[in-house]
């Protein structure tokens, strides 16, 4: 009996995965459930000094391209947390008719349209490269055709989001090329009003030196192409402009649920503020500048009672596809108004997480732990407080957020530490 004759057969699709032109390796999934990631060695040898880095984990392990990363149903954190949550992937799943944790059909069904610049594109049988193949080198690998469709969408979050075109004041949901390229959140049918707190929460935010994107309220009526899902008595859907495309093409971006090598599941737990602070201050482009950046963030979030800043609501992107930078915010929201009686971030920061604890003595311990000395955040601190008490009181009373959440929130500020207080 030959080798060949006594490996168990099995079969084999796979997905070549690039990165701005670059192959940086193959996703295989095998029948008996196995996904593995290989990367391909041309790219080994080029990253991290002189390929487009896939992940900021290349530079704080050197060595993490040199090995495949084998899961079973799921995919690896680095390719799963691409994949929507909650609403958006049971309708996923439910159209592909596959189990709802069954992540490789999803990532073949929306792998040209991933958040970032990671394109997922299906391999004919005969174009998997052998050495994508090896770890299993234990069965004879029968190739057969990825079953994908084309343009598809992937968006994280558990709030339905699509990935649209703008184009003279319409929003084409079907439309993957060509424009500005916006993410649009509809209203949801379990709360009231999150369109008009989320654009809100960002305006007010923005106030105190928060870089976010071009953010609009869209009457429905300029929605083409919505898909058929269940929608609330309400007008209006939240729209974003997306940081990793650009006119001259994609950026990308990851969150720190990958880059820390966690599930969607795990993103409220084993991560506090300081490891994603420490993360930014050694390994991004500009640590420091994008350091102060996430202060004024992490501020924001607690004077607007936003208990849902978890590791998926933190990125890094990659504006010249290699040096690191925080990116834009993004899922800003009031989760109080939401959540009777809440009264906690999502991490812990100086091991406080309860926001009516909160104080500058805080900040100073979350700087001190991440080697950053106290003044160049405190001069942070102070001006945002400056901007929220000098403006917000006011502008609340212009922006389109609803009344009884707008009184949840004046109540918040005038409930803070009086380093905090508003009002």
């Amino acid at each position: 009996m030959t080798a060949m004759a006594e490996r168990r057969r099995e079969a084999v699709e796979a997905l070549k995965l690039s990165l701005h032109g670059q192959s940086v390796g193959v996703l295989a999934h095998f029948s008996g459930g196995k996904n593995i990631l290989s990367f391909d060695p041309a790219y080994v040898r080029l990253a991290p000094k002189r390929g487009p880095l896939m992940t900021l984990t290349q530079l704080r392990i050197p060595d993490l391209l040199d090995k495949p990363m084998i899961r079973s149903h799921r995919l690896d954190p680095l390719l799963s947390n691409l994949l929507p949550e909650g609403a958006l992937r049971a309708w996923m799943a439910n159209t592909l008719k596959v189990d709802i944790d069954n992540e490789f059909p999803l990532i073949a069904w929306t792998g040209e349209n991933l958040p970032g610049a990671i394109i997922a594109s299906a391999l004919a049988p005969g174009e998997i490269p052998d050495w994508s193949l090896s770890p299993r080198d234990r069965v004879e690998p029968v190739q057969i055709p990825v079953n994908a469709a084309a343009n598809k969408f992937s968006l994280a979050g558990v709030q339905m989001k699509f990935s649209s075109i703008r184009t003279d004041g319409r929003y084409n949901i079907n439309q993957q090329e060509g424009g500005e390229q916006w993410i649009i959140k509809t209203p949801s049918t379990v709360h009231r009003g999150v369109p008009q707190n989320e654009y809100s929460v960002m305006r007010l935010a923005e106030i105190t030196g928060v870089q976010i994107p071009d953010i609009q309220l869209v009457d429905l009526t300029a929605l083409d192409n919505l898909p058929d899902i269940a929608l609330p008595n309400e007008t209006q859907a939240y729209a974003i402009r997306r940081f990793d495309r650009e006119a001259e093409g994609r950026v990308h971006s990851e969150d720190f649920a990958q880059i820390f090598g966690f599930y969607a599941h795990e993103k409220y737990h084993r991560v506090n503020y300081e490891m994603i602070g420490k993360a930014i201050y050694q390994y991004g482009a500009e640590g420091l500048e994008d350091l102060q950046q996430m202060a004024r963030r992490l501020l924001a979030n607690i004077l607007l009672a936003n208990g849902d800043a978890h590791i998926k609501n933190w990125s890094m992107y990659y504006p010249d596809t290699r040096s690191p930078r925080l990116s834009p915010a993004y899922d800003l929201l009031s989760t109080l108004p939401y959540v009777k009686n809440e009264r906690e971030v999502a991490l812990n920061m100086a091991k406080q997480k309860d926001w009516y604890r909160f104080d500058k003595n805080i900040f100073e311990q979350w700087s001190d732990r991440i080697g950053v000395a106290w003044p160049a955040i405190r001069v942070h601190i102070d001006d945002a407080l400056e901007r929220a008490r000098d403006v917000w009181p006011d502008m609340l009373d212009e922006l389109p957020m609803l009344p009884e959440h707008q009184g949840v929130l004046r109540q918040h500020w005038k409930s803070l530490s009086e380093d905090f207080r508003i009002g």
